[in-house]
């Protein structure tokens, strides 16, 4: 059974979300939205996506570092293991909680406003579910190592070797078997999110507007109507037919 969750499965999940990318942009780009409800329903739009958000891109921040970085390069430039775990447990924590409250909120107001209710899919629902208990395992998963203290598992022993040897192609079952059940529910829902992401609303972050931070400004010009001394008198636009006598 490990060999399959931890050796097999993650390359079947992969296959799955390039190929469901693929199939979404060849037959189905006009579902390549959102489907934004904010016409129906915005203040609590308005608190609960930023918080959702940047919540998220901490937590994903933090995972990329955490499963990515080796151990002995964190300690080759002076940080100690307490420092690490210090700092990702109080940031996670606090990324964790905000992404929890504001995925709540947004849960809540798609509960409670008529035509956003409406609009949710069975597809909607099934990812909100696998995306919040990913969110609580995660957390709670933090919690429990802040709990635990320097008694804790330490996950960059198991899961992160593991991850980084997925991509060697020799994937180190050993490892990630090694690891506590909470971090086993969360790669796995992790990996049913991953699943999900190509055939829900999740695949609009692969179209972020991020050009818009990198475009030229726009420049607004009005005209100004009061003549410039030594300036020549501006040219009048089309004016109505038979209007001009009138107008003068």
């Amino acid at each position: 059974m490990d060999v399959v969750l931890w050796g097999v499965l993650p390359y079947l999940v992969v296959v799955t979300f390039v190929g469901g990318l693929v199939w979404r942009y060849r037959y189905d780009q006009f579902g390549w939205t959102t489907r934004s409800s904010q016409l129906y329903e915005s203040k609590l739009l308005r608190i609960g996506s930023p918080l959702f958000h940047f919540g998220l891109l901490f937590v994903i921040v933090g995972h990329v570092v955490g499963l990515l970085i080796p151990e002995s390069w964190t300690d080759a430039v002076g940080i100690t293991e307490g420092m690490y775990h210090a700092g990702a447990l109080g940031i996670g924590t606090i990324a964790g909680i905000g992404t929890l409250a504001g995925i709540v909120i947004l849960i809540v107001r798609r509960r409670r406003t008529g035509p956003v209710f409406m609009a949710t899919t069975k597809n909607d629902k099934l990812m909100y579910a696998v995306l919040t208990t990913a969110i609580v395992t995660g957390l709670a998963t933090t919690v429990i190592a802040f709990s635990q203290g320097h008694d804790s598992h330490n996950y960059r022993e198991s899961v992160s070797p593991w991850f980084r040897s997925l991509f060697t192609l020799r994937p180190d079952v050993d490892a990630m078997a090694a690891a506590p059940l909470q971090f086993h529910l969360h790669v796995l829902l992790g990996l049913g999110l991953i699943t999900l992401f190509p055939f829900s609303r999740l695949v609009h972050a692969f179209t972020a507007p991020l050009h818009y931070l990198f475009r030229p400004y726009v420049v607004y010009r009005s005209r100004d109507r009061r003549p410039t001394p030594g300036a020549s008198a501006p040219r009048r636009g089309w004016d109505p037919v038979g209007t001009r006598d009138r107008d003068r």
